[in-house]
């Protein structure tokens, strides 16, 4: 099985980013979209920080990515979504072609690249329609290590549980790959 996801990994990205120049306009969309919402959420998430620390933020976090990320697919008539290899929410578990550039993103640190600076996109098909998948990396910076991080407060720990029983996303330290935002964006024929 892990052989046959390499293969599917290896071929996703061996498409490339052949046709970048065509879609131009699209990745610059998305790379604001995601700028964006990198902004409301890290918003919400200081503000749940100041207002109870870091159990408060928890459950802001519970309501208001998926709020964000709605609004966005809703305003853009795009797919916004957060992804990770390492899920706190099941509902957010990446498809084969997000595991491909997780997978990829992570060789990528691993060879040096700054987490900050990775993106990955292509125009392909899904559902028959034609599409720009982008994806961008979530760096761990070091607020997140407070819920994510490999020491957690046992206040903390206790609403990890209770609000996700099969967490998974922790032990990251600043500068791991956190997980990525992903985007689909229907593209009219070029």
């Amino acid at each position: 099985m892990k052989q046959f996801m390499m293969l599917i990994a290896v071929a996703v990205l061996c498409s490339g980013n052949a046709m970048a120049e065509d879609y131009k306009e699209e990745v610059a969309a998305s790379r604001a979209t995601v700028k964006e919402f990198l902004q409301s959420l890290k918003g919400e998430l200081q503000a749940g920080m100041q207002e109870g620390g870091p159990v408060n933020a928890i459950g802001v976090c519970k309501l208001t990515a998926r709020g964000i990320a709605n609004t966005y697919s809703a305003r853009k008539g795009w797919s916004v979504a957060r992804t990770s290899l390492k899920l706190r929410n099941p509902e957010n578990a990446p498809d084969m072609w997000e595991l491909g550039v997780l997978e990829d993103f992570e060789r990528r640190k691993h060879a040096g690249e700054d987490p900050a600076k990775m993106e990955y996109y292509e125009a392909t098909e899904q559902d028959g329609e034609k599409v720009l998948r982008y994806m961008k990396a979530i760096p761990t910076a070091e607020l997140c290590v407070v819920c994510h991080g490999t020491e957690i407060d046992p206040y903390v720990d206790a609403r990890l549980k209770e609000l996700y029983p099969q967490d998974q996303a922790r032990g990251f330290k600043p500068g791991d790959i956190r997980g990525a935002f992903t985007i689909i964006q229907p593209l009219s024929e070029q």
